[in-house]
């Protein structure tokens, strides 16, 4: 019998002891043993609950008990986290996590020191919630050269991205609807200002690459400028906007960006609605895939907790390698980077053309004193001289191809 601990009783802690239970005799059967919850480290105290009685307040109680083999981190944050995964890894004890704070700021490290305690450090819910992800692009695509990875990887902002786009509602009143069905929290920042989204694009860069990408080079915008009028401008050009959090491999090494997109039916992230996630991954001898799922929510993030330590029962004896060392990688700037924008502005044709050249204008019936347009591609750095120089700019958003 395989005996665990789970530290951190909350939504995914609780959906991890749910589905073990639920789901015990497959589990069993896959992971070739039984495993069985120990130990619930919570500050809280939980009456009447089943696991009422394996409730502890002192994570050194799991790092002193050697029957336990495998830890799951569902705290969130960086702190106390990184300190008692940590304990945990250097009594040599198998780590779950599905903190993506704590793999964005602490993975290259937890990487090598389970490494070196010949025990592993696994994060497959980090990102995307129940979409497998990381576990492909650490095992199945291995052949390839990964050359972009293209998501929508937080479904708060995708829920009210579509909640936006089908009811015509302001980002306010969309935010106040996310927040009463619990999409998003009290305080949203994480998700409406493209944090969360920075971090998952941040771990599978540093997986894909195999260095350490800090999410604070990456350049991110969020969906709070996004107004109903530019749901209106969007439907005219047949578009939907989207968050999207991108990794592209160029000549000169890695570019990221986290920004909200207008994209075509055409794009293969068009019709991901609501708060499902999609992964969109090209490589340079697969081609294009796609992985789409549940990107949040307490039993589909649980399954993928779970699907670790499924992973982590089947080499108890053996580290998985997962090359992700803790040199950092240097990326682009992503002012160099090309892009087609959509500007929202109170100028006149004749100087929008003056300094932008040819540009596609862009007219919806019902809207006044402002004009919408379409520039040709050129670079960040290139765009903002020019926006700078048109001024009166009431909005931008980019163009997907």
């Amino acid at each position: 019998m395989i005996k665990i601990a789970v530290m951190g009783y909350g939504t995914i802690g609780s959906g991890v002891v749910e589905v073990l239970a639920t789901n015990k005799d497959s589990i069993a059967k896959r992971a070739g043993d039984e495993i069985e919850v120990k130990y619930v480290l919570d500050l809280r105290d939980f009456p009447g609950d089943p696991i009422e009685d394996k409730v502890v307040h002192d994570y050194q109680t799991i790092v002193n008990d050697p029957e336990v083999s495998v830890v799951v981190e569902t705290m969130g944050g960086v702190e106390p986290a990184y300190t008692f995964v940590k304990a945990m890894l250097e009594a040599g004890k198998h780590v779950t996590t599905s903190n993506k704070a704590l793999v964005a700021d602490k993975g290259a490290e937890l990487i090598a020191l389970a490494k070196a305690k010949n025990v592993n450090f696994l994060f497959e819910a980090s990102v995307g919630g129940g979409i497998p992800i990381i576990r492909p692009l650490n095992s199945c695509l291995t052949a390839d050269e990964i050359e972009e990875i293209t998501g929508i990887l937080n479904g708060t902002t995708n829920y009210m991205m579509t909640k936006m786009s089908n009811e015509g509602l302001e980002f306010e009143d969309v935010l106040k609807d996310a927040q009463e069905k619990g999409y998003a929290e009290k305080d949203p920042s994480a998700d409406i200002e493209g944090y969360d989204a920075c971090r998952k694009i941040a771990i599978l860069t540093s997986l894909v690459c195999g260095q350490q990408v800090d999410f604070n080079d990456i350049h991110t915008e969020g969906i709070t400028k996004i107004s109903a009028t530019d749901i209106k401008y969007a439907k005219q050009m047949g578009r939907v906007i989207k968050l999207l959090a991108s990794s592209k491999k160029t000549e000169n090494g890695y570019s990221a960006m986290v920004a909200p997109f207008l994209l075509s039916p055409e794009h293969p992230l068009y019709n991901v609605n609501d708060v499902f996630n999609a992964i969109f991954v090209h490589g340079n001898v697969l081609g294009d895939a796609m992985f789409y799922g549940s990107g949040a929510g307490k039993l589909p993030t649980a399954s993928a907790v779970v699907a670790d330590i499924v992973d982590i029962a089947k080499h108890l004896n053996r580290n998985i390698l997962i090359e992700w060392s803790s040199k950092k990688l240097e990326l682009v700037d992503y002012k160099k980077a090309e892009n087609v924008f959509f500007v929202r502005t109170t100028a006149d044709k004749a100087k929008i053309e003056s300094i932008f050249g040819n540009v596609e204008f862009v007219e919806v019936e019902g809207i006044t004193g402002e004009i919408g347009f379409v520039t040709t591609s050129m670079k960040e750095e290139t765009f903002a001289t020019k926006a700078a120089e048109l001024g009166n700019v009431l909005s931008v958003i980019r163009v997907g191809k």
